[in-house]
């Protein structure tokens, strides 16, 4: 492992700075967290926060005892690789902790109280509906594929799934079967999770979450909403639903073409459509407490849906298109519907389709435990359609800017561009400043997320700095 690459990036699902092991029982929550989630570094010796690499006092002892409360205080047995990491004249210990495929580990012996994910920078307690999920995981089964064996195949709404396929083909009851709307369990024909939650009858009895809300706020916050809906139709019906209420409430203008006039929204259609049909697929439906969610505000688009990331993803595989589906059945059968074409496509046209309107980067963050992803809206565009069925006239188009970067501080970054980093008065020289001007700007840069200082202390004078990673 490289210790300055790993000090370059923030805390976050993957990562965690420890300053010692005087808090032995937060290491070992924090690697059952990571083994449950994603996999992840603990640095034992570094400061969180000032990133000060204040080493470990007596590193063997160290790395012994660390490999000893993991394997005493963790069920079953974790082992992650445990490796001391030189940082000028001191040693710090790095924990790396692999995701695991026996999910659930807990603390002790208490499987129902002491199971960790990771979210973001935190540890958090597995309630029991994730710990079920966890264990469906690491026997390679979805959700929505699991029989609902006190039900016959009569539960399901065999006329509104034809109407579904009717543009596509004709339905027979055996490709309910085929499909993963039925299965056999114990010598019966029953319908499955995913059958029920697609065309259930009353489904709403079981799933009293699986249907999508919209709504329309005034500004930029909930405080007063102009317009809502509740989506309670079949769910492939309830996606195109939830798209024509954003689009009656994206601001629109024309575009005058050389024989028809074209409307323009503030906010690619192939985009929305996409951060639907992945909210509505990757849900989990297993929980309890909110449906999925649409929110237009004046400034951007909000789509959530119940459920973290699968496990073994981080926010930073979405826009590399790599992609883990969560529910087997109704991907299987929006595969069916083109509702989507390819697995891991979609977030990668969402950002294409972003990207050639000029817009932001489309944002994903777990909150709670959901997953939203945040696509901010063309500047400059009026907030609200009148209400009539002509177009409003647009304003010019205003390109995105990033966040105002200060001609100083871009010449800062440019110079901290190489790998091995620079100390102050490198970085004095390069951009033609004195070392206390620069240590301002430096400062200022640290505070705002784009540099990293990595040092010994704070009047250490080998401190060296580095742009930040993401």
């Amino acid at each position: 492992m490289d210790l300055t690459e790993l000090l370059r990036h923030h805390e976050g699902k993957t990562l965690e700075f420890k300053r010692d092991l005087s808090s032995p029982r937060a290491l070992v929550r924090s690697a059952v967290a990571f083994a449950n989630t994603s996999g992840g570094t603990i640095l034992v010796g570094v400061e969180d926060g000032s990133r000060n690499v204040l080493g470990v006092a007596d590193p063997l002892a160290d790395e012994a005892r660390v490999a000893s409360l993991i394997a005493d205080r963790v069920s079953p047995q974790l082992v992650p690789d445990v490796e001391l990491l030189r940082h000028r004249d001191r040693l710090v210990l790095a924990v790396r902790v692999h995701p695991s495929g026996r999910r659930p580990h807990y603390l002790g012996d208490a499987p129902e109280t002491g199971a960790y994910v990771r979210v973001g920078s935190t540890n958090r307690r597995a309630d029991t509906d994730l710990i079920a999920e966890m264990r469906r995981f690491a026997l390679g089964q979805s959700f929505d594929e699991q029989p609902v064996p006190e039900l016959d195949p009569e539960a399901l709404d065999f006329r509104v799934a034809a109407d579904s396929f009717s543009g596509f083909r004709k339905l027979t009851e055996g490709d309910l079967d085929t499909l993963g709307l039925c299965t056999t369990d114990q010598g019966r024909r029953v319908p499955t999770v995913g059958g029920l939650l697609l065309f259930g009858r009353d489904r709403f009895t079981r799933f009293p979450d699986a249907w999508i809300q919209a709504g329309r706020f005034a500004g930029t916050d909930r405080a007063q909403i102009l317009d809502r809906v509740e989506l309670r139709m079949p769910l492939p019906e309830a996606i195109p639903a939830a798209v024509a209420f954003i689009e009656r409430h994206l601001a629109a203008g024309i575009d005058i073409g050389h024989v028809h006039a074209q409307p323009r929204w503030s906010l690619p259609p192939v985009a929305v459509r996409e951060a639907l049909v992945n909210a509505v697929a990757h849900a989990d439906y297993s929980q309890r407490g909110a449906p999925l969610r649409v929110s237009i505000f004046a400034d951007r688009l909000e789509v959530e849906n119940p459920g973290l990331l699968p496990f073994g993803l981080t926010l930073g595989d979405l826009p590399r298109g790599v992609s883990k589906l969560r529910n087997r059945v109704i991907g299987r059968v929006f595969h069916e519907l083109r509702l989507v074409e390819q697995w891991g496509s979609g977030v990668q046209r969402m950002l294409a389709a972003c990207r050639d309107m000029e817009l932001p980067t489309p944002v994903w963050e777990e909150v709670g435990n959901r997953l939203r992803v945040t696509m901010r809206r063309l500047e400059g565009a009026p907030s609200v359609r009148d209400g009539s069925e002509a177009y409003v006239a647009p304003p010019a188009r205003i390109p995105h800017r990033p966040v105002s970067v200060h001609k100083t501080d871009q010449a800062i970054l440019a110079a901290l561009i190489g790998p091995d980093g620079l100390g102050t008065r490198q970085i004095s020289e390069a951009i033609g400043l004195s070392t206390r001007a620069t240590r301002t700007r430096l400062k200022n840069l640290v505070q705002r997320g784009l540099v990293v200082e990595i040092g010994q202390g704070p009047h250490d004078p080998g401190r060296r700095y580095f742009r930040a990673r993401s």
